[in-house]
């Protein structure tokens, strides 16, 4: 094995670069500021896309792909959009290439596009100048429609997962007749992303809506879910845009109504991406690896035999068939690894580090005394059980993993939540114990740019069904109807 992480409390942010290359999850390549998402990675992106997928078409949504590339016109339709991704955007001008004189392949400056093509950085603009021609009547709505792609969005410090110029999502768009019914699909989206946090990825998030400072380019309400990570910093990790009227206006999206009226339709975007893998590795790994929830492992049990010699081996891999085929009966994914290229303890060793929930030891006594020995990854506890009814315990212990990862980051979450009456308040606990802070703002841009301009600290959402409680805003001194949450983030 190779040596030992960094730990957490020596440098966060060294222990989660070095996680992800040696637990196998991505690394960086040859082009700049793009990872490559490596098999174990990728299997756990699966998993989410899997669950996610399901939740999507169990609320009427179904699945379309629409172009990479983007007229740049497009873009100058939405003002405010192109205004938040201008700075982002990479640009195809040419299309072919050609050898010159010295052998060396350069780009043939006659086969020039006649109008520059942007890489999506997201697809607003392509889908609904699309919908113009999906739509005409009420009859053709409400259109649920959701794509999973890649995006790119150039960035200048990149890091795996969390911000990499290209990256892999879905975003969903959907059209609607009244304002009412696109709220409702936002807020039910939400409300999606929050479930498969919590649900899923045993990972607490805060429901809420971002300031207009911080609002999706082009909306007219974004709602998101902000999780915090153990070293006090949030991630945002799903957002779902209320885009009014604005793109239907901007590309001419009109609908015969019920009565025969022409109206522009009502939009909704929503979106989440491989950031997600970031806040899963931060929320709940340790010093010693990765730590999986069960449900999003791509295998929840490894089985380690430990023996000498052929009959030996052969007797446990009987034992270990039967078992693994019971456990496979109750939908839980089990890796045999009987190879006999790797002594056990190199073995515990690695699926420890890629965080697999459950393991599983079974030697010549537990053959003997119909045992084996079962190790928990999120408690490192072990115990001896019979191997009767292994099955059930194993479900059993799954579901419980899962809990516990869920109420351990919850309780971390609430320790690192702190409420700040004054600004000197403020920066102390920003400083020295970072986590969410609950304070008043006065409700206006420029205190909130005021405040990150100073502290590097954002609101990370007003809370929906927040408690409003009258008070004065911690940098401004003018009165506040409630609290919001401020955090420095990814």
């Amino acid at each position: 094995m190779s040596k030992e992480l960094s730990t957490r409390e020596e440098n966060y942010s060294e222990w989660y670069n070095e996680l992800v290359v040696k637990a196998d999850l991505a690394e960086h390549s040859a082009v700049k500021g793009c990872m490559v998402i490596k098999p174990y990675g990728y299997a756990i992106w699966e998993k989410m896309q899997q669950a996610l997928d399901k939740m999507f078409k169990d609320t009427g949504h179904v699945n379309a792909y629409f172009p990479l590339f983007i007229p740049k016109s497009f873009f100058s339709k939405e003002a405010s959009h192109v205004e938040g991704f201008a700075k982002e955007c990479a640009v195809v001008t040419h299309y072919r290439l050609k050898t010159a004189p010295d052998g060396s392949v350069v780009v043939d400056e006659t086969a020039k596009l006649d109008e520059e093509l942007i890489i999506r950085p997201t697809s607003e603009t392509i889908i609904w100048n699309t919908y113009r021609g999906w739509i005409q009547s009420y009859r053709d709505l409400p259109l649920l429609i959701n794509q999973w792609a890649n995006v790119v969005r150039w960035e200048m410090r990149t890091r795996l997962f969390l911000r990499t110029t290209e990256f892999l999502w879905q975003e969903g768009h959907t059209a609607h007749a009244t304002a009412d019914e696109a709220i409702a699909e936002t807020e039910q989206m939400l409300n999606v992303y929050a479930d498969f946090a919590e649900q899923f990825m045993a990972m607490p998030v805060i429901k809420g809506i971002k300031t207009a400072n911080e609002r999706f380019a082009g909306a007219i309400e974004t709602y998101c879910i902000e999780a915090l990570m153990q070293d006090g910093k949030a991630l945002q990790a799903g957002t779902s845009h209320f885009l009014g009227q604005n793109f239907a206006k901007a590309f001419d999206v009109k609908f015969a109504s019920k009565e025969g009226k022409q109206d522009f339709v009502w939009a909704t975007s929503w979106g989440v991406s491989t950031r997600l893998m970031g806040a899963l590795i931060m929320s709940h790994s340790d010093d010693k690896g990765l730590v999986l929830p069960p449900k999003l492992a791509p295998f929840q049990v490894v089985i380690v035999p430990i023996y000498k010699g052929e009959e030996q081996l052969a007797q446990i891999n009987e034992v270990v068939f039967k078992m693994k085929k019971a456990m496979e009966a109750k939908g839980i994914s089990v890796k045999y690894d009987n190879r006999d290229n790797q002594r056990p303890g190199w073995k515990f060793a690695e699926y420890e580090l890629k965080g697999v929930p459950v393991r599983i030891a079974i030697g010549a006594r537990d053959l003997v005394n119909g045992t084996v020995e079962v190790a928990r990854r999120d408690t490192m506890e072990k115990e001896t059980l019979q191997q009767a009814d292994i099955e059930n315990k194993i479900e059993h212990l799954l579901a419980q993993i899962q809990d516990n990862l869920f109420q351990k980051a919850l309780a971390m979450r609430e320790t690192k939540t702190y409420s700040a009456d004054t600004y000197d308040e403020f920066k102390r606990i920003l400083e020295e114990t970072p986590g969410f802070v609950m304070a008043h703002w006065d409700g206006t841009s420029e205190t909130e740019q005021k405040i990150k301009e100073e502290t590097k600290a954002t609101i990370r959402c007003i809370p929906l069904n927040n408690k409003l409680e009258t008070g004065t805003c911690i940098y401004s001194g003018k009165p506040s109807a409630q609290k919001v949450v401020f955090a420095k983030a990814y």
